[in-house]
């Protein structure tokens, strides 16, 4: 007798609860959007920065503060089966810039302005308007009077 389960009906795959597709036309629009800010940025001697997706979940406890909504509860975050690291999808990118400006010594040289926009994420429950992964951008001037 074959002990080998048989397989279930094809289950529809569709995209996580509060992360949503951005399709054409929309993402055309976004492309836009992006392209003015990227101007806008330029115009205004700001560099962009591009930080990983995922940190460790320690910048964020101690960037963000150990009681914070976002620490105790909004954050996605995992251990690594590979090699037990405890890691965090971005919940926002300045934490990461700062990381990335100390561990890169980018002060070295004088100060710096910096732009991010991308993904970030929250665990928090979808609201209308509200989504789980979401879009933001940030400008940080760094190491000046």
């Amino acid at each position: 007798m074959n002990s080998t389960p048989l397989p279930r009906k094809a289950e529809r795959l569709v995209a996580v609860k509060g992360m949503n597709d951005i399709l054409p036309p929309d993402s055309a629009r976004w492309e836009a959007l992006e392209e003015r800010v990227r101007a806008l940025m330029r115009r205004y001697a700001y560099e962009n920065i591009r930080t990983p997706i995922v940190e460790p979940t320690a910048l964020f406890v101690r960037g963000l503060g150990e009681v914070t909504d976002i620490v105790e509860k909004e954050m996605y975050s995992f251990e690594d089966r590979l090699n037990g690291e405890h890691l965090t999808l971005r919940p926002e990118n300045t934490a990461g810039l700062v990381r990335a400006v100390v561990e890169h010594n980018l002060l070295y040289n004088g100060g710096k302005r910096l732009f991010y926009m991308g993904p970030m994420f929250r665990h928090e429950r979808p609201q209308r308007g509200r989504y789980r992964q979401f879009y933001q951008v940030g400008a940080e001037a760094m190491g000046f009077a």
